[in-house]
């Protein structure tokens, strides 16, 4: 019971900030409109043509049981919505309710037969679910996804012109051009098959290729910035400052063909880095110690 009594408050409490309502009454223990309350609505949707309903309430006096008194006050909501939704226009989540005994008595005993429209005017459909209290939540609105950018592939094919008129030409690597122009800062790449003559940091001429995809992809992405990193096997000592020397003549390489000397600097780690330890036990493991890093520095 206490359940029902706050719901009802509740109701009437939303229902009572849409400021408007009108009542048509009924005869004791009837819920059949009198000729004079039908001439009444007519009168009521003669003059609001343009309000919308947005409740329907029917009410008994406190006369029988309860059970009894729902019914009739839900046959007399019946019988006037039977006659209003024809002319009236009413909210999609329009509501009718019976009461019965369940609401605050008036001494007069005609004034609780009755059932209540309620409504909006016109002027203050702009302002309906303020006026109802609703609050509708915030849309949720969904990122866009973000499009993959299309890489455009790089060619593996490259011919270059020699100062004495020949040319030569190179298979380049493009995976690895692509993982480098793609690469986040703080990710290390190895130029694989960079190979110096021995002992010296000059490139042998099979290996020119590989200073190419460096430079194409340089071109390509103005804002990428690496640093090489020189590497050498076997000797705990780089004494020659050889890994330095090696990096530094794959960093002047790219300088001389144009790329800014921010976006490219050197370092040399000796044998500090080994891939495997030293002294290795096998060529293999001392020509994979020995070898050139690429260090992405920035890549937006």
């Amino acid at each position: 019971m206490k359940n029902i009594l706050k719901y009802f408050c509740l109701l009437l409490f939303t229902l009572s900030n849409a400021q408007e309502q009108f009542s048509v009454y009924f005869d004791s223990n009837k819920h059949h409109i009198k000729k004079a309350q039908l001439l009444s609505i007519n009168q009521w949707m003669e003059q609001n043509k343009e309000v919308k309903i947005i409740a329907i309430n029917g009410f008994c006096d406190e006369d029988g049981t309860i059970g009894l008194n729902d019914t009739l006050a839900q046959k007399r909501v019946q019988e006037v919505y039977k006659i209003v939704s024809k002319k009236i226009k009413t909210r999609e989540d329009f509501k009718t309710r019976s009461f019965g005994k369940l609401h605050q008595h008036s001494k007069i005993k005609a004034e609780n037969r009755k059932a209540t429209i309620y409504y909006i005017l016109a002027k203050d459909l702009h302002k309906e679910d303020e006026i109802l209290g609703i609050v509708k939540p915030n849309p949720i609105v969904e990122k866009p996804k973000e499009i993959p950018k299309k890489v455009k592939p790089f060619s593996s094919d490259l011919v270059i012109e020699n100062p004495n008129g020949t040319t030569s030409e190179f298979k380049l690597d493009t995976i690895f051009m692509q993982k480098l122009s793609q690469g986040k800062p703080g990710e290390r790449l190895t130029i694989e098959n960079l190979n110096f003559h021995i002992n010296t940091f000059a490139i042998v001429k099979q290996s020119r290729g590989k200073l190419y995809e460096l430079l194409l992809v340089m071109e390509r992405y103005p804002r990428l910035k690496i640093e090489i990193h020189g590497h050498i096997c076997c000797n705990p000592k780089d004494l020659s400052n050889l890994s330095t020397q090696r990096a530094k003549a794959v960093a002047s390489f790219l300088k001389i063909q144009g790329i800014e000397a921010n976006r490219v600097t050197f370092k040399g780690f000796g044998s500090t880095m080994p891939i495997h330890p030293l002294p290795e036990e096998f060529l293999w493991q001392a020509a994979e110690n020995r070898r050139v890093e690429v260090l992405i520095v920035e890549n937006e």
